[in-house]
């Protein structure tokens, strides 16, 4: 990292690597819930949910990909150890235990509003001290409002569905 860059964040830069690292545990396990729960859904539109969970797990993944390299530019280490990742997480894990459409959607769409309340904690922290950072935080919470949004109007479809069948 650069003289002026390093002058930008001053004492912060331990705080931002922290956020980070929390940042991508988040990102992986999400990685793990949307590609495990497009293996195992079932019920009604889990055709339609199948791709966007395999959509929104590619993402994830991604995001994963660009914090990590953000770490290391920033001269920090990414969480090395998977199991770790418990430890630093924002937004946790859910199994998708009970895999009917309904309530893997309920669950992603909650992982989803914990991923936009990161992002939007993590831009507003590095707005005036790390551009860099501030600016993959947007990217990233661009894509997590996008995916709440795919999530609930598929939630909406599903909710549809169900009325004209009663």
């Amino acid at each position: 990292m650069g003289t002026k860059g390093q002058e930008l964040l001053g004492n912060n830069l331990g705080k931002v690597i922290e956020l980070l690292n929390k940042a991508y545990a988040d990102e992986w396990l999400a990685y793990y819930q949307y590609w495990v729960g497009a293996k195992v859904v079932e019920g009604p539109m889990s055709d339609a949910l199948i791709a966007e969970l395999i959509e929104h797990a590619n993402d994830e993944l991604r995001h994963a990909d660009m914090v990590a390299e953000r770490i290391v530019k920033l001269g920090g280490t990414p969480v090395l150890e998977p199991k770790k990742w418990y430890d630093f997480t924002n937004c946790g894990y859910e199994s998708p235990e009970d895999p009917y459409t309904k309530k893997v959607l309920e669950q992603n769409i909650s992982g989803e509003q914990c991923a936009i309340d990161v992002y939007n904690k993590l831009q507003k922290f590095t707005r005036d001290i790390d551009p860099v950072t501030y600016n993959v935080a947007m990217e990233i919470l661009t894509d997590e409002i996008e995916h709440e949004d795919d999530l609930q109007a598929l939630l909406e479809e599903f909710e549809d569905l169900k009325k004209k069948f009663r």
